[in-house]
């Protein structure tokens, strides 16, 4: 269940026709940076990282970098 949580946060990516609502500037990711990241991500290997650091998220670097962010406070 925590992992289908983690999937469904990252799905919630910063789109740049979104910004205007969200106050989030949009991302651009390459297709295949979304698929290799999409498949490591439900392998598991990002499991130890909270379901926070997934939301809003455009590449799989920015849920590492929330992840130590939210560690550290």
């Amino acid at each position: 269940v925590g992992r289908a949580r983690r999937i469904q946060r990252f799905m919630s990516q910063p789109f740049a026709v979104a910004e205007q609502f969200t106050g989030i500037k949009g991302q651009y990711v390459k297709l295949e940076e979304t698929i290799s990241s999409f498949e490591r991500l439900v392998a598991g290997e990002f499991d130890q990282y909270p379901e926070q650091a997934f939301f809003m998220q455009g590449a799989i670097d920015g849920v590492v970098e929330a992840a130590q962010k939210l560690s550290n406070s």
